[in-house]
């Protein structure tokens, strides 16, 4: 796992992968990246984000983002311009299906949401969308880049799937998940900027893959609180850990085990998806940038050994802007 641009340590890590220094980059880029919203805080504005012309629905997008998706709403602000509105209504549309699970109290309102939206993708594509800020904002999208409806349905459909409240059988049944919906919307990303390229797919194939590992991960503590795990079972029928070492925060070797284990196979599907980095279109590139955060959640969690319920995982990254801007600017992912 190569380290993070915010790291301050060179050596190897427990992963297996020997950390980079790399240099600093031109002082002004430093200042110019200060101007970036999220880190120069509330003196700019989510309307200023989205430039002067920004619509009720558009901004709409951003602040839920904001709240909701913050790591993917800052990601979103270092694509080309002409792409940000889009990759705004994308990201929101899935942070409206991620929150059904959290928000109902009965798998039926769950499914109820569901196939609104289900419905709401139909009427996109006959051009009628109903009168809600995400949809009109997609639909926008989707007339503005052509984008490919299946990719929006997967993604509804295995949401809709996840409502039941059962732990991944195996690594394969996440990463199955992770690919249906995080990889399903960097392909639709892919879209908004105009790539179609094989490699491009194989590497956001990974790379949403690696999401969505580390956010069951980082999502672990939470579901505990509630007295719900979801890692997957055979990983931790291995090790000997049972769903009540996690409900009591367990800090044994063997929890710590399933943890370095699942964080491993996230960290693989980075390792696969950057060996495509020479074939891979820069204009791809941006497209990418959460890699920036992944590794970052990753490194934190190998310098705690694996300990899931570490307080300082659940510390906001303030230096995550500034990261990400200098990521972009190296045109690296």
């Amino acid at each position: 796992m190569a380290a993070s641009v915010l790291g301050s340590t060179c050596g190897p890590l427990r992963l297996g992968v020997t950390g980079l220094c790399r240099r600093r980059p031109p002082r002004g880029l430093w200042a110019r990246a200060r101007r970036l919203p999220g880190l120069a805080g509330s003196g700019r504005s989510v309307a200023a984000a989205s430039g002067s012309g920004a619509s009720g629905t558009d901004r709409y997008c951003l602040e839920l983002l904001r709240k909701r998706d913050y790591e993917g709403y800052l990601c979103s602000l270092l694509l080309p311009a002409d792409s940000r509105s889009s990759a705004f209504a994308l990201r929101a549309f899935n942070v409206e299906l991620a929150q059904v699970k959290d928000s109902v109290s009965e798998k039926t309102i769950g499914l109820m949401r569901m196939e609104f939206w289900r419905k709401t993708v139909d009427d996109i594509y006959s051009d009628n969308p109903p009168q809600q800020p995400v949809a009109i904002e997609l639909w926008k999208a989707v007339k503005r880049h052509n984008l490919t409806k299946r990719w929006l349905m997967k993604i509804i459909d295995e949401r809709e799937k996840n409502l039941d409240d059962k732990p991944y059988r195996n690594i394969q049944e996440l990463e199955n998940y992770a690919e249906n919906t995080q990889s399903s919307l960097l392909y639709l990303t892919l879209e908004i900027l105009s790539v179609k390229d094989l490699h491009a797919d194989h590497a956001a194939s990974h790379i949403g893959k690696a999401q969505g590992i580390v956010t069951c991960l980082r999502a672990t503590p939470y579901h505990g609180s509630r007295r719900r795990v979801f890692l997957p079972m055979e990983i931790c029928m291995l090790h000997g850990v049972s769903q009540e070492d996690f409900l009591r925060q367990n800090q044994a070797k063997n929890v710590r085990d399933v943890i370095y284990d699942i964080a491993s196979q996230a960290h693989l599907h980075l390792k696969h998806a950057r060996s495509f980095h020479k074939s891979v279109p820069v204009k791809a590139f941006p497209a990418f940038l959460q890699t920036v955060a992944l590794e970052d959640y990753l490194k934190k969690i190998q310098q705690v050994d694996f300990d899931i319920f570490h307080p300082s995982l659940q510390q906001k990254n303030t230096l995550l802007p500034l990261s990400l801007y200098v990521q972009s600017w190296r045109k690296r992912y």
